[in-house]
């Protein structure tokens, strides 16, 4: 009897510690939800080109080295909801290809939280710094990776008129004109602001051995 209630005590115990991690989870997903939201919405009116500098790929790339491919992948969806719904991508992209531009939006940060949180799991924790950068640097590289691809898929005819003495051919006018500028202000801003956010997090007490 008395080994019965104790092993009741100790699954009581156990689902007591899932359920407030659990709830710990959900917290911090969604305040990496606002600021990333936040981010956007900054991001929408600082526009060197025709694309965003998509600064909220710092709190994707945090919830995926955090907690895993799934919290990766759905704020990288919220991040994608966000860029689609912008005003520059509106008066840029969907006039000339909505299908194109949902899939674009939706897929390329998506894509690149899932990975993002896949690479951190083979990482032991006292290298886990090294998985941390690679995420770091993995999340921008994929987001702008499936653009560019995109790019020349669903929006030839933006290239195209981007033409010029400067820009002479299609690819000249994706890399210098389209993602040159926004690709290395997005993997600078994360590569530096990712692993130093994590490290914070980590001495907090807030990292994936709660979980």
């Amino acid at each position: 009897m008395l080994i019965f209630l104790k092993n009741i005590v100790i699954i009581d115990t156990a689902m007591e510690k899932k359920r407030y991690f659990n709830t710990k989870m959900i917290a911090t997903t969604g305040i990496l939800v606002g600021i990333e939201i936040l981010l956007q919405v900054i991001g929408n009116y600082i526009n060197p080109g025709f694309a965003n500098i998509n600064l909220s790929l710092v709190p994707i790339a945090i919830g995926a080295i955090l907690y895993g491919p799934v919290v990766g992948g759905f704020l990288g969806l919220v991040c994608g909801v966000m860029v689609l719904i912008s005003p520059s991508t509106m008066q840029f992209f969907f006039s000339v290809s909505p299908a194109g531009t949902v899939l674009a939006c939706l897929l390329k940060t998506t894509l690149a939280g899932i990975v993002a949180g896949l690479v951190v799991k083979p990482f032991k924790e006292e290298k886990k710094i090294y998985g941390v950068i690679l995420a770091s640097a993995l999340v921008p590289i994929i987001n702008t990776g499936i653009f560019a691809i995109f790019c020349l898929i669903f929006f030839m005819p933006i290239l195209q008129g981007m033409i010029s003495d400067t820009m002479p051919t299609v690819a000249a006018a994706l890399f210098m004109g389209m993602i040159g500028v926004n690709f290395l202000l997005e993997i600078i801003s994360t590569m530096i602001l990712t692993p130093s956010i994590y490290k914070i997090i980590e001495h907090a007490g807030i990292n994936k051995k709660d979980l």
